[in-house]
């Protein structure tokens, strides 16, 4: 029960993540949590505003004795993530999300925990709280929309902030310094087309890929795990000579790596035996290719009495087999410059085909513009040549680092003087908003840091208590270290 969740150290900080995870959040949906989140800065008596995007600022003076430090601006997104085990109830919409401890970790009950940004933001909210934690000038920053389009990021005036310093506290290993992040852009491809009647004589089926992983599209693609619509296409292209397709549909959120999908077919049925053979066969070839990194993938086909009325034309199905086969998913180009960074990905995030239309939903990441606008327009070109019609939108910049920022240097010896260690000072391949942010206050400097968090965007995510511990005595610490103005 979210009860224990209340009981664990720091108390500050879980109180109020179970405060918030009370609270439904849904990226684009976000009029939940600002009012919630408004209503708490008002309660504290301090200065609280919306924005005209929806982004909540709430500012709180310097503890005494801190008023000759820079102001700080301390930064985390309200929305989260929406991902749902297939046998889950729940919906995200009414209902906040049910936590329990496993070990050393928090999780939810077959849904996102919400951690990302969650703990972020209630590490803010227990800082302005609190009557004894000591802090520069603060400006807290709740920004919304950053999992699926950035919207409160983009929204953010010039000029409405004073801070000389951004904490952003979005990243997802307790040993990493964030110092720099990928830019991105959403593809979209959609098509229409041509139906005729189902064959007599024939079998409905459903094909189903389920059990994979998932992840976050950004911070994940390096692992190489299974995307359930590749997966799916592989097993569609290698039955196209037994199958007509009435419906496909697999993955969801663009910054997801896809874990299911489902397909129904229609099977000659002088064709079904070798229908299931195929499908036997190429199942196998896929569980031993990714035997070690998704020992849970399922494949699997199922007789049902539904038969579609329509299926999709032959070459029709030719071209979004031959189309989904050429898409480029996964890591593209490695950074030359930084060691294991990935520079260049593509997620093909979600597939729907069905009544005539299908639509293809990428999300392409890099941190150079030109390998993010060589692998859209490769992209481009693969759906173009299968007759698809192809739009670019939500594309946003990337965080350049800068190593010779005082933040940066001060996060750095800070670390390994607390933890006797060096931490990992990085650019990461997710997209962070402080590259956004920047366009507008150019002379900000950012650094971007956070607890250990598991399989962000997937249900599987998870929160370390351990790690939540050690962060939260980093940001203390932080917090009396500010340079002075």
């Amino acid at each position: 029960m979210n009860e224990e969740i209340r009981n664990l150290e720091p108390k500050q900080l879980w109180n109020k993540f179970a405060d918030l995870n009370a609270v439904p959040r849904p990226s684009k949906k976000e009029e939940r949590v600002i009012a919630f989140m408004k209503e708490f800065g008002k309660k504290l008596n301090l200065e609280t505003i919306e924005d005209e995007v929806g982004n909540v600022i709430i500012r709180k003076p310097a503890t005494k004795g801190m008023e000759d430090r820079k102001p700080i601006v301390m930064q985390s997104h309200l929305d989260m993530v929406h991902q749902k085990n297939n046998d889950t109830n729940f919906d995200f919409d009414t209902q906040g999300i049910d936590m329990y401890v496993d070990g050393d970790w928090v999780r939810a009950k077959g849904t996102t925990l919400g951690a990302d940004n969650g703990l972020g933001v209630a590490t803010i909210m227990a800082i302005l709280e609190s009557d004894t934690i000591a802090h520069p000038e603060l400006e807290a920053l709740f920004t919304i929309d950053e999992e699926t389009g950035m919207t409160g990021a983009k929204g953010l005036k010039g000029g409405l902030l004073q801070g000389e310093i951004l904490l952003n506290l979005d990243t997802e290993e307790d040993d990493e310094i964030g110092v720099g992040c990928a830019g991105g852009v959403d593809i979209t491809a959609t098509k229409t087309y041509s139906e005729k009647e189902t064959p007599s004589n024939s079998q409905a089926m459903t094909i189903t890929v389920k059990g994979l992983q998932g992840g976050h599209s950004g911070m994940d693609i390096i692992k190489g795990l299974g995307n359930a619509n590749k997966f799916m296409n592989r097993v569609l292209y290698a039955t196209r000579d037994y199958i007509h397709l009435a419906s496909v549909s697999g993955g969801g959120l663009r910054n997801a790596i896809p874990r299911e999908s489902v397909a129904t077919v229609v099977v000659d049925s002088n064709k079904m035996d070798a229908f299931t053979s195929q499908v036997e066969n190429i199942a196998a070839k896929i569980k031993e290719e990714y035997k070690n990194l998704e020992p849970e993938l399922h494949i699997s086909t199922k007789e049902i009495s539904n038969t579609p009325e329509k299926v999709m034309e032959c070459d029709d199905f030719k071209d979004f087999v031959q189309a989904i086969y050429t898409a480029h998913n996964g890591v593209y180009r490695m950074s030359p410059e930084i060691e294991d960074l990935v520079e260049t990905s593509n997620n093909i995030a979600k597939i729907v085909a069905e009544n005539g239309t299908i639509e293809v939903l990428c999300l392409t990441r890099s941190s150079v513009e030109s390998s993010k606008e060589d692998l859209a327009n490769a992209l481009e070109s693969s759906f173009e040549m299968a007759g698809f019609n192809v739009k670019f939108s939500g594309e946003y910049p990337g965080w350049a680092p800068n190593m010779e920022s005082s933040i940066v240097k001060l996060l750095d010896s800070l670390y390994q003087e607390m933890f006797n260690d060096r931490a990992d000072v990085a650019a990461c391949h997710a997209g962070l908003e402080c590259g956004i942010l920047g366009q507008n206050y150019p002379e900000m400097e950012m650094i971007s840091f956070g607890p250990t968090i598991r399989g962000a965007h997937s249900p599987d995510e998870r929160a370390s208590i351990s790690s939540a511990q050690k962060y939260w005595s980093f940001v203390m610490e932080i917090l009396k270290r500010i340079p002075k103005k």
